[in-house]
């Protein structure tokens, strides 16, 4: 009799890897193919170009430019927050159960924001064909002595954000849950503080963003005030350039100063939106510059070599 020994199951054969083949997209090397190739031949076409580059450096610190570019500055700056207090009551204005000051803040935006921000500085500029003399009682004066190109300038850019930042706070307002005014006024707080220390604060998150990007539209928007006198970056560009005939270089000039702005004003507009999304999110992400410490800590450690003993 013979005995049989039980060799168990059968050993299993493990299945054959998978092999992913990834596809090919040839539309991609194409597109990036033209891609480079525009900007080749525009790199080319300027190089080839009648402009002398190398003034430009010497030019980025001229007087004239360096003047123009704190005059561009300090009417984007006042121009802003003119537009944001007045944005503010607009937008209470435009949510108020009255009927009249509804009816006003609604045609003020629909105004302001119907109308190209050329003519509205234009037209301060020559307000004085409508009133030739300011009468306020207290204080009396031509019309041509008091609107000055600064004025004009400030009303024309200031007046014309407001009706934008209306519209930016009034949905930020609206982002807000109802209950939390309800809540509020159970509370006992009155509706101008409710608006002050409970709506606004929640409400900047939504706020803060466009609001950003408002002003650096601003930084650029006030090379419009060239065509009140105004003696912003544009205008001293276009001085410099009567004198020294390089009228492309001083556009380069400006163009680079504009970029060097907006770059700088980009950054605190992000580290601003940070802080107040600190209360929407669970982790805030990495700034730049921490991913990048991350980056060099890791890349560090992974060069450090082990010591044995």
């Amino acid at each position: 009799m013979t005995d049989t020994v039980d060799k168990g199951p059968a050993p299993t054969v493990p299945p054959e890897q998978i092999k992913a083949v990834p596809v090919r997209h040839y539309g991609r090397w194409v597109a990036g193919a033209v891609v480079v190739a525009i900007l080749v031949l525009i790199g080319i076409a300027f190089s080839n170009a009648d402009i002398n580059y190398n003034i430009i450096p010497d030019y980025l610190t001229d007087d004239l430019i360096l003047d123009g570019v704190w005059h561009t500055l300090y009417i984007s700056v006042l121009a802003m927050l003119l537009g944001l207090v007045l944005g503010v009551i607009l937008a209470v204005m435009r949510m108020s159960s009255n009927p009249v000051t509804s009816t006003v803040g609604w045609f003020y935006v629909w105004f302001f924001r119907g109308t190209p921000v050329l003519v509205q500085l234009l037209l301060w500029y020559n307000i004085a064909l409508v009133f030739p003399v300011l009468n306020l009682g207290f204080y009396k004066d031509e019309m041509n002595q008091v609107m000055t190109p600064f004025l004009a300038a400030l009303l024309g850019l200031g007046l014309n954000e407001a009706a934008y930042m209306s519209e930016i706070v009034r949905a930020g307002i609206q982002s807000v849950d109802e209950g939390q005014t309800e809540a509020s006024h159970a509370l006992g707080m009155t509706q101008g503080k409710t608006l002050r220390r409970v709506v606004l604060p929640q409400a900047m998150r939504v706020i803060v963003p466009p609001t950003g990007n408002e002003f650096i539209n601003m930084l650029k928007t006030s090379s419009l005030a060239y065509a009140v006198q105004f003696n912003e970056l544009i205008k001293r560009a276009q001085d410099v350039s009567s004198t020294s005939l390089a009228v492309v270089e001083m556009y380069l000039v400006a163009s680079i100063w504009y970029l060097i702005l907006t770059s700088v004003f980009s950054v605190g507009q992000y580290y601003l939106e940070r802080r107040y999304a600190r209360g929407s999110m669970r982790t805030l992400p990495l700034t730049p510059l921490q991913r990048m410490r991350k980056n060099l800590h890791l890349f560090g450690s992974f060069r450090r070599p082990e010591v044995t003993r």
